[in-house]
């Protein structure tokens, strides 16, 4: 597809600590675009120098000098009000900072490519639907059309394609390959399992953590520095914000060292004393070995979720700057049995695999044919929100699992619990807990004025409308009535329009402009997840708990009653879950009842979560099993004989 002179197919990945652009060339060759520096990369840190803005190189330099000033990892705080810390005693908003970014990214290829403002940017596969409509609105404020946000182990899957000529006509009935990306960026990671069939690319399973990158292997170096800063000379250079920018940078610098050679030697100094720390590659390794075991828990787990094995598997790709470390090689290498692929360039196959995106978008509304496909999986599960009747906890009903491929539509039956109720709320989240707390709160719709004569136990249907771009549909039907709702959800951001459109003009001096939705292309139909058959009960519920008549489940699943394929103790657990949830507003009942799809593999889901969680607190990984195995079975009222069959089904 050539691009288009007006319209040139722009690829950004806004990186935690590097962002890169890059742009398709008259042949639909991806090319990275470099700074004003001359760079490929450009830091994403931001400097406050009185009403002067710093973005890159130089802001980076300031760490040292002014680093109270000076806005780093500002990636992390996406989804958060403001920035973790003030800077120059004034709040920042984290869409701003990503926005300085942005505009830099945008001006600096201007003067090489021309005025633009098409682009797809990227985030991370584990990005939440918060996080993202926070980088949308970014790009907005940064005086961007954002044609699609795309995720960050796709687009490097689509350039790893493209490089080895899958996109080629002759490659369209190609066999298909199934890849394991492993992403392990500046302060993200993620790890999709993605087949390649011909032109289709097709994510199966991802997960990921938002909190783990290179910035925290840099934070180990910093911290075995104090502590033999502190025993020599009795203080804390981490007092001092700019002595801790220093040693940040020095730290960092280390660690990219201990990549090429065996060891490296950390200067640091405050307060007149000086201090200088050898480091080799083995201790490096041995102080950051759980965060590299956090990575293998994590692929593991997201090759078990595709239901694949690791012979299965036909690359490793390795993506992102923190995966050349020699320790995540040998790991993986252990791990697959096989030689991870280090063919596209970590830094900017992401760029790469976004500029093929957005050449595909902008083909399409030319009236071309695309010349590949991709399909996604959505990271994080929906669900909506109620009491539990018997135990009035609020619970998460989930409607749409995690890892379901996208797009989908999902509906579940729910009843109401008392006559005459006058309103139905539903609360939409996202997430894999049962606490909705531990979940984030994406909106909520009611429908009101219901008929006075409205029967207790009278059936609502929830359905949900999950497109690959993000938007989620919500439809809720009462039976027997002609009252239904339909409601778009907007993502909910920390942002009103006002504030965009206010530092859309501050950043960029541009005037406010509409908001451009996420581009659909022509896909499959969406999946349907069938709903089971309504279920009648031999013997009627007890007042506080009523059944609910049904529930999707995760991918794969037969039509019928779900609750017929599962063994008896399934079935009576998937009994428990269908309970009816009450809500505690008053006049406005949630939809109720979980029913468990799949129950048996929900509860290997809630294991694997705690185990993780577990992971992180207890002295050893048997400990950490154990809490994980207790604490489900009191969750789910299980014997231990019960639980361990449910483990070790596959």
């Amino acid at each position: 597809m050539p691009a288009d002179k007006e319209h040139p197919a722009i690829g950004i990945d806004l990186g935690t600590t590097f962002s890169v652009i890059c742009k398709l060339d008259e042949l639909s060759r991806p090319q990275t675009l470099i700074n004003a520096e001359g760079d490929k990369l450009t830091p994403s840190v931001v400097f406050f120098e009185g009403d002067n803005v710093v973005v890159g190189k130089e802001a980076v330099k300031a760490l040292a000098t002014d680093a109270a000033a000076v806005a780093e990892c500002a990636k992390r705080d996406l989804g958060n009000r403001f920035f973790h810390k003030s800077l120059d005693g004034r709040q920042y908003p984290p869409e701003a900072l990503q926005a300085w970014v942005l505009s830099k990214l945008r001006t600096d290829a201007e003067r090489q490519i021309g005025k633009f403002k098409k682009a797809v940017v990227t985030v991370p596969a584990y990005f939440d639907e918060v996080r993202r409509k926070a980088t949308m609105d970014a790009g907005y404020i940064a005086g961007l059309e954002v044609l699609d946000i795309i995720n960050e182990p796709t687009a490097a899957a689509v350039a790893f394609g493209y490089q080895q000529g899958f996109m080629k006509p002759e490659h369209a009935n190609g066999d298909r390959k199934r890849i394991l990306v492993y992403d392990l960026g500046g302060g993200t990671f993620d790890v999709t399992v993605m087949e390649i069939g011909g032109r289709d690319f097709n994510a199966l399973a991802t997960d990921g953590d938002v909190m783990l990158g290179g910035r925290d292997w840099d934070q180990r170096l910093v911290d075995y520095v104090v502590e033999e800063f502190i025993r020599k000379f009795g203080t804390d250079p981490r007092e001092d914000a700019n002595a801790h920018g220093r040693l940040w940078r020095e730290c960092e610098d280390a660690k990219r060292t201990l990549s090429a050679r065996t060891k490296v030697s950390i200067a640091c100094d405050y307060r007149g004393n000086a201090v200088r720390v050898e480091v080799t590659r083995q201790q490096f390794q041995d102080m950051t070995k759980d965060l590299l075991d956090r990575t293998s828990f994590t692929t593991r787990q997201t090759l078990q979720a595709a239901g694949l094995e690791w012979s299965d598997i036909d690359r490793v790709l390795l993506v992102g700057g923190s995966s050349r470390m020699p320790a995540v090689l040998e790991m993986l290498r252990g791990l697959s049995g096989k030689e991870p692929d280090c063919s596209v360039s970590p830094d900017e196959a992401v760029a790469h695999g976004a500029a093929l995106h957005a050449g595909l978008i902008l083909a399409y509304h030319q009236g071309k044919s695309p010349t590949f496909s991709i399909r996604n999986v959505n990271s994080h599960s929906l669900g909506v929100v109620a009491n539990d009747a018997k135990t009035k906890r609020p619970r998460n009903a989930i409607l749409i699992p995690r890892n379901t491929p996208l797009p989908v539509v999902a509906k579940r039956v729910f009843r109401t619990h008392k006559a005459a109720q006058k309103s139905i709320l539903v609360q939409i989240v996202e997430g894999e807990s049962l606490s909705p707390d531990d979940c984030s709160q994406l909106g909520r719709c009611a429908v009101r004025e219901l008929p006075d004569d409205l029967p207790a136990q009278t059936p609502i249907e929830v359905r949900f409308k999950y497109e690959e771009n993000g938007r989620l549909t919500v439809n809720v039907q009462v039976e027997g009535t002609k009252k239904q709702l339909q409601h778009e959800l907007q993502r909910e951001n920390s942002m009103t329009q006002e504030q965009l459109d206010h530092w859309r003009r501050q950043i960029c001096d541009l005037d406010p402009a509409p908001q451009l939705k996420p581009t659909e292309l022509p896909r499959p139909a969406a999946k349907q997840v069938p709903a089971p058959a309504k279920a009648t009960p031999a013997k009627p519920a007890p007042a506080s708990a009523h059944t609910a008549a049904g529930g999707p489940r995760q991918r794969a699943l037969p039509t019928g009653n779900p609750k017929a394929a599962l063994p008896a103790r399934g079935r009576d657990l998937a009994s428990i879950a269908a309970e009816a949830l009450e809500d505690d507003y008053e006049d406005e009942a949630s939809a109720v009842g979980p029913d468990g799809y799949a129950r048996n593999e929900f509860i290997r889901v809630r294991y694997a979560e705690e185990l993780k969680r577990f992971q992180g607190t207890a002295n050893d990984t048997r400990r950490a099993d154990e809490m994980a195995f207790q604490f489900i079975m009191r969750e789910f009222s299980l014997k231990r004989k019960d639980l361990e069959t449910i483990l070790a089904e596959k």
